[in-house]
């Protein structure tokens, strides 16, 4: 290495700033060091993922992942996401967790992102609507910003709600929706149509590949139980013995999918050849009602239902066509009704017993009232 001569001023500030510059110019190469390094390892194809979301559909993508042996990178600010649901891989070489907002740049060596970043509960999404919208419009463009800068592809997980009410039935992807952009679920329902948008505007200037998946209602474990949705609502409140909360007659209807279902189908996206969107949903459609019913029926609960106020711009009919995804995945849901909601009320069996020993009961999460009507998800 070739002698370097530096002439020191005799300013003792002077020399501070030396030193200083020269603790700077380390850290400098030592990081370029690492990049280097880490720009090595992520030429591995398809092995290193990174799944932005600790909460309830992230976590089991981030099981069936680190299962199949790529190397997941969990990125959180823990909003609606929790330590706990990715805390048994903690420790293994394959799996890094980083405290990170999306919201701000994020710079990590990936060769594939999913873009699960954003409360998806009425009551979490309705809580702050500016972060909501932060999360879908600024964290979407540093998620693609990501994505361009290490050649990277991005799934975005969108949602049924770009349909918004919809006015046509069943929804295939070719419908544009019938969504209210200045309601109360607009934080949400327009957030992810821009971040739509933006994927497509990526993919056809910069030419960054995306996937976007529409996910239809999806239940499972490691749902929060207190997060306001149907169906966690309906099992905490038969298994602790209170009303079931219905908003309006209960004659709107959902379409629910196992999260186990929902995960394949994002891997087989991401996976796949197909750019444009794809709805990930079971067609099998049931009345809010029904849906009550059938949850008091497998608790065996003595709970009444209560019907309240119906919700302003409720959805009053969901259910996906899923003619794309058959045809061009190979793929439908596979797990009965039935079944998913007993392992889900196991689940929650176990979580109330957990949190009863812990001193802490939790209660449904109201609907979030507006104009002194409530919600309904």
């Amino acid at each position: 290495m070739a002698r370097t001569r530096v002439i020191w001023l005799i300013s003792g500030v002077n020399r501070r700033m030396m030193k200083l510059l020269f603790a700077l110019a380390l850290i400098a190469y030592i990081a370029c060091e690492y990049h280097m390094f880490t720009s090595i390892m992520c030429f591995i194809p398809l092995r290193n993922k990174t799944n932005f979301w600790a909460g309830f559909v992230g976590s089991h993508l981030t099981d069936k992942l680190m299962m199949d042996g790529h190397e997941v990178t969990v990125v959180d600010n823990f909003f609606t996401g929790r330590k706990r649901n990715v805390e048994h891989w903690i420790g293994h070489e394959n799996f890094e967790l980083i405290n990170h907002d999306v919201v701000e740049p994020l710079y990590i060596e990936v060769d594939q992102i999913y873009h699960l970043a954003s409360p998806a509960s009425p009551p979490n999404y309705m809580y702050n609507p500016i972060k909501t919208l932060k999360t879908n419009t600024i964290g979407t463009l540093n998620m693609l910003g990501l994505a361009k800068r290490v050649g990277a592809r991005l799934l975005l997980a969108s949602t049924s709600e770009v349909y918004g009410d919809p006015e046509v039935h069943p929804q295939n992807e070719e419908y544009w929706g019938h969504v209210n952009p200045i309601g109360p679920r607009a934080c949400y329902d327009e957030g992810k149509r821009v971040a739509e948008t933006m994927c497509y505007a990526y993919m056809k200037q910069e030419g960054v590949e995306v996937r976007v998946a529409r996910i239809f209602n999806t239940f499972g474990s490691r749902m929060h139980m207190n997060d306001g949705r149907v169906v966690s609502n309906f099992i905490l409140q038969a298994l602790q013995g209170e009303p079931l909360t219905v908003y309006g007659t209960g004659s709107q209807t959902r379409a629910f999918q196992y999260v186990s279902d929902l995960v394949n189908g994002l891997v087989l996206l991401m996976n796949s050849n197909i750019s444009s969107p794809v709805n990930l949903g079971n067609p099998e459609e049931h009345t809010i009602l029904e849906f009550a019913r059938l949850i008091k029926s497998l608790v065996v609960s003595r709970s009444q239902i209560q019907f309240l106020p119906e919700a302003q711009d409720d959805p009053q009919r969901r259910r996906p066509d899923i003619r794309k995804a058959k045809m061009m995945l190979g793929w439908e849901p596979v797990v009965p009704l039935e079944e998913g909601l007993n392992k889900t009320i196991q689940y929650f069996n176990r979580e109330l017993e957990h949190q009863a020993n812990n001193q802490y009961i939790p209660k449904p999460k109201a609907a979030r009232m507006k104009k002194g009507r409530p919600r309904h998800n």
